[in-house]
């Protein structure tokens, strides 16, 4: 039976870098560059018109950065999955990254290598992350396991109370959330009160104090 290739829209302002993207890639059956953008804001709208299963977005663009296209597409509440490009060997980079669910993680100086192992990976619903930065992953997870024992009540959130945590850590609003988690803000709402309920928080800005504070560690 024929499978469907996999479609890419790439972004990145240096053209000799894209094009390297997509001669690696063009080597590869089963995936096909359907669109390639200089800037934050034209791919945006390049993604709007070609739907592709998976974006592979520069951090540093012009007109828009690869996280402001993320936040944008997650309002439009759109399916396509994100590769993030990075120069910056940066944990902070990388936890706003994870917080924001960004799907795969790379650095430039290996995405050659990496790109295609990417691609398929988060086209298919999984996590991808450059090689050179897994501790960063490790970090991250004994944050979690740390904040997991301080704070017991954690272990009894569900995975989208715990997304919908991460969010709030995020300054987002109801409205923000219920686009990102294609949720209705009743819903968000309902969901906030049990948050705050397993985790025995009162007060009306105790539950984003304890999101800003744990932010790094709680997806």
């Amino acid at each position: 039976m024929f499978e469907e290739p996999i479609r890419v829209v790439i972004a990145d302002d240096h053209p000799v870098f894209r094009r390297g993207l997509r001669y690696v890639m063009q080597e590869e059956s089963g995936l096909s560059i359907v669109a390639e953008a200089e800037d934050g804001a034209a791919a945006l709208a390049l993604i709007r018109i070609h739907d592709p299963a998976v974006a592979v977005l520069d951090i540093d663009m012009p007109k828009m950065d690869g996280f402001a296209v993320v936040k944008a597409l997650q309002e439009e509440q759109r399916a396509t999955a994100i590769v993030i490009l990075t120069m910056h060997k940066d944990e902070e980079l990388f936890n706003e990254a994870m917080n924001r669910s960004v799907q795969g993680y790379l650095l430039k100086d290996s995405a050659v290598q990496d790109i295609v192992g990417a691609v398929r990976a988060v086209a298919g619903g999984q996590y991808y992350i450059s090689p050179a930065i897994s501790g960063y992953l490790l970090n991250r997870n004994q944050r979690n396991a740390a904040v997991a024992r301080r704070n017991p009540g954690l272990e009894l959130l569900t995975p989208t109370e715990r997304r919908v945590l991460a969010l709030i850590a995020g300054y987002q609003t109801n409205k923000d959330i219920a686009a990102h988690l294609f949720l209705s803000r009743r819903t968000v709402e309902n969901h906030r009160a049990n948050i705050c309920q397993k985790l025995e928080l009162h007060g009306s800005h105790a539950l984003l104090r304890f999101a800003a504070q744990n932010k790094d560690s709680l997806v």
